[in-house]
């Protein structure tokens, strides 16, 4: 027989080789740490120029970042902050190194959703994220999964509950019913009308005292921000449904998208959500805050039978919170949810496998434009990269041979100018905040 005593104590073993692990992985001191990236990475990987000139415009400008030079002097290597110092500074052809951002717009959301595990969300998440780091845009991530892959994958481990999405939804429910007895106290009959109490449990958590930007937690990227999540925070289908009962009016799906009203437009330019596998007040929230839902699937056929019963169920779900179209503040988002754009992706694609191929042509037939041109090939630098909680950006090319890292890393350097494509026009569709 086996309690929850034994269940403890096995999490306990387990937390000692997640410890063990990540001193293997990260740096001694267990915290990651971004590696530099190789003059020729910058020149023709990131920028996307000759690396010729890119040597000539270093030495015409001392004062440029000049980058760690390797013993034998073949090669430099520059951290991030060096990389964007360069895009600022330098222009090549007359045209600017900075990634596009149309004016006057807040930060374009996108949610990476799909109820079928081992679809690959954490992983596209991860791997969007550092190429548009790398891109020059800064990225804010929300992790919504209980399970933390991707808050682990960017170094955090150690998080308390309260700052996570919970937390937000927690101080989200004190905040909307503070608001909606202060609109009832202020109206002419609301003398009759009952006040929302909610318990001392909730209200003295303190979490209604805190800033946006206390559930913010910086990553080893310099322009990676993460909410981060953790496996204490799973109970937050059982509290959110308990929050509902204390204040049935309380628009439980909005929690997330108005704590992001709240950042400054200007303070990030991409904020990407990895989903938890099922759809419930975490997903929910996510997928109501997207400007751009991205559903990534394996190339199986259960995985594709597992989409298309994704795609059912969360159709039942919005169209479920258009009865609370009366009660949902004014915001960026609106109901009925609409999306400005919609992808499938898929992931794990061996472009030589016969039945991969097959199932690509059932989903474009399918879903037509809707799915993404360039899917996530399978790779074994992927599957080392997986196994490190790395992405392949992060993994530094001398660890294999140059043409196995240069494989993977294309195959999301094309999905993600894809995934940048899309986004662009969407966020050129967005409304102004001004």
């Amino acid at each position: 027989m086996f309690t929850h005593t034994d269940l403890s104590a096995l999490q306990a073993r387990s937390l000692k080789m997640q410890g063990y692990i990540r001193q293997q992985t990260y740096s001694p001191e267990m915290e990651k740490t971004l590696r530099r990236f190789s003059s020729w990475e910058v020149a023709e990987l990131i920028f996307r120029v000759n690396q010729s000139t890119m040597r000539g415009r270093l030495a015409a400008d001392p004062s440029l970042p000049q980058g760690l030079v390797e013993e034998d002097g073949r090669q430099r290597w520059y951290t991030l902050e060096e990389i964007n110092e360069l895009r600022r500074r330098l222009k090549i052809n007359r045209q600017s190194l900075q990634p596009p951002r149309p004016s006057g717009k807040r930060a374009i959301r996108a949610a990476i959703a799909n109820f079928k595990g081992g679809a690959g969300k954490s992983t596209v998440a991860l791997h969007f994220a550092h190429a548009a780091a790398l891109d020059g845009y800064r990225v804010l991530c929300v992790d919504f999964d209980p399970q933390a892959t991707l808050s682990h994958s960017m170094g955090l481990s150690d998080v308390a509950e309260e700052f996570t999405v919970w937390g937000i939804m927690a101080r989200d429910l004190i905040n909307e019913t503070e608001r909606m007895n202060a609109t009832v106290q202020g109206a002419e009959s609301g003398a009759t009308l009952p006040q929302r109490r909610l318990p001392t449990a909730i209200t003295d958590m303190g979490l209604a005292d805190l800033r946006v930007t206390d559930f913010i937690k910086p990553t080893s990227w310099p322009t990676i921000d993460l909410v981060p999540s953790c496996a204490n925070a799973a109970f937050v289908e059982f509290a959110s449904a308990q929050y509902r009962h204390l204040n049935p009016e309380w628009s439980f799906f909005a929690a997330v998208s108005r704590y992001l009203d709240q950042l400054p437009d200007d303070a990030y330019d991409m904020i990407i959500f990895d989903c938890p596998p099922a759809i419930g007040y975490q997903s929910m929230n996510a997928v109501f805050a997207a400007d751009v839902l991205y559903i990534p699937s394996g190339p199986g056929y259960w995985e594709y039978d597992s989409t298309t019963s994704f795609i059912g169920q969360l159709s039942e779900a919005l169209e479920d919170l258009s009865r609370f179209s009366n009660v949902v503040p004014a915001g960026t988002m609106n109901l009925p949810k609409a999306f400005a754009d919609l992808r499938f992706l898929l992931t794990r694609f061996e472009p030589n496998n016969e039945l991969h191929r097959a199932m690509q042509d059932a989903f474009v037939k399918v879903f037509g434009d809707r799915v993404a041109e360039h899917p996530i090939e399978m790779t074994r630098a992927v599957e080392q990269s997986g196994r490190f909680l790395s992405s392949i950006y992060e993994i530094d090319y001398r660890d294999m041979t140059r043409e196995t890292w240069r494989r993977a890393r294309g195959s999301f350097d094309r999905a993600y100018d894809e995934f940048k494509g899309n986004l662009l026009a969407a966020w050129d569709n967005l409304e102004d905040r001004t």
